[in-house]
Parts: structure tokens; C-alpha cells; sequence
């Protein structure tokens, strides 16, 4: 069984930075495109970002378009969401997600485990 464990999250200043991270832990790392995506209080959860298995490929949602990077370092079994100018829109609890298969995904649905989630706060 996958195991996914967020951290990085806490309080930024509105226009600050913050880096996640996620390491995956129970099956081969690299077998997995990985996501990120967040969910605001009283709001469905959204996709933000995704990369291909071998993190050749990459997408984001265009809210943080510019702003986010996703990254990954397979030797570590890691994924990185580096969040660059951050809006007072982006507090979130934000979650990473592994799903079978090499490509980029932004539907919840296509992704097969997922972490507990990291919490983001912005103050402007």
C-alpha cells in the first residue's frame, strides 16, 4: 500500500514563499505521475498541479500558472509544489496524490492514494 506524507505547509506572508513536500513511501516511486491539489474551507477540492512519472511533463491550473512549480526527485521519492507570490486565494489545506501511470492527470478521480494534507494559511 502507498503511503503519502505532506509537509511544508504553515503561514506565509500574502507575496511570500513556501515550499511542500511529499514522500511517498510503500511502492516503487517512480512508477507514479503525482498531483497536488488543495481544498479551501466550504470548497470541493481542486487540482493544482501534476507531473508525468518520469517529471518530464508538467500542469498547472492557471490560478498558480507562473507562481507554482511542481518537482520531483525520484532518488528521494519525493514531490515538491514550490509556491512562489502567494495569494491570500491559496490558503488551503493542500494534498498530494499518486496515481498508476506515467502521465499528468487533474481529475480527483484518476489519482489512487492520497496524503492527509498539509495546512496553508496567508495572511496579506
Amino acid at each position: 500500500q502507498v503511503q503519502l506524507v505532506e509537509s511544508g505547509g504553515g503561514s506565509v506572508q500574502a507575496g511570500g514563499s513556501l515550499r511542500l513536500s511529499c514522500v511517498v513511501s510503500g511502492r516503487t516511486f517512480s512508477s507514479y505521475a503525482m498531483g497536488w491539489f488543495r481544498q479551501a474551507p466550504g470548497k470541493e477540492r481542486e487540482f493544482v498541479a501534476s507531473i508525468s512519472r518520469g517529471g518530464g511533463n508538467s500542469y498547472y491550473a492557471n490560478s498558480v500558472k507562473g507562481r507554482f512549480t511542481i518537482s520531483r526527485d525520484n532518488a528521494k521519492n519525493t514531490v515538491y509544489l514550490q509556491m512562489n507570490s502567494v495569494k491570500p486565494d491559496d490558503a488551503a489545506v493542500y494534498y498530494c496524490a499518486a496515481r498508476s501511470g506515467p502521465l499528468v492527470a487533474v481529475e480527483t478521480q484518476r489519482y489512487d492514494d492520497w496524503g492527509q494534507g498539509t495546512q496553508v494559511t496567508v495572511s496579506s
